[in-house]
């Protein structure tokens, strides 16, 4: 079967404007984990799923989960690569990520240490008033691990 110019634009342009939307989750982590920013990029009823991060529904709780994740995790660099993303319709897509991420992390007793963390992320995007949005983004960690001890 083949696809219409029409189509194969549309298609490029939805996989060009998801890898903008992830490359805008990803510096507003790095802002100190801008709270109000990153709600926005979800749907109102969006789910963020970090694996033992907790899973948070809406969008007050993603703002109220990443309120709060800036006093435990002082600098992130969030570095994803090798996107996958399937376009199923007009308005829905997939995508898989892998993120590697060092960190300072502060500790109960308020010591801070250097971490690398290494995941993958499973995403579901929909385009919501004109913009892709997400509507669920599944972290599975792979190690959190200190940057003394390393992961092995």
């Amino acid at each position: 079967m083949t696809s219409s110019m029409d189509e194969r634009l549309a298609r490029l342009e939805a996989i060009e404007e998801i890898k903008a939307l992830k490359a805008r989750y990803c510096a507003l982590c790095d802002a100190d984990y801008d709270p109000d920013g990153l709600a926005a990029l979800f749907l109102p009823d969006g789910i963020w799923d970090g694996g033992p991060f907790g899973r948070h529904e809406g969008r007050a709780a993603i703002r109220a989960f990443f309120k709060g994740i800036s006093g435990t995790i002082r600098f992130a660099a969030h570095l994803v690569l090798n996107p996958i993303i399937e376009v199923q319709s007009a308005d829905r897509a997939t995508g898989k990520w892998r993120l590697i991420m060092p960190c300072t992390v502060t500790g109960d007793d308020g010591a801070t240490e250097a971490r690398w963390l290494l995941s993958a992320y499973d995403e579901e995007y929909a385009r919501h008033e004109g913009a892709w949005l997400f509507r669920t983004l599944h972290l599975t960690v792979n190690f959190y691990a200190p940057h003394l001890k390393g992961w092995a």
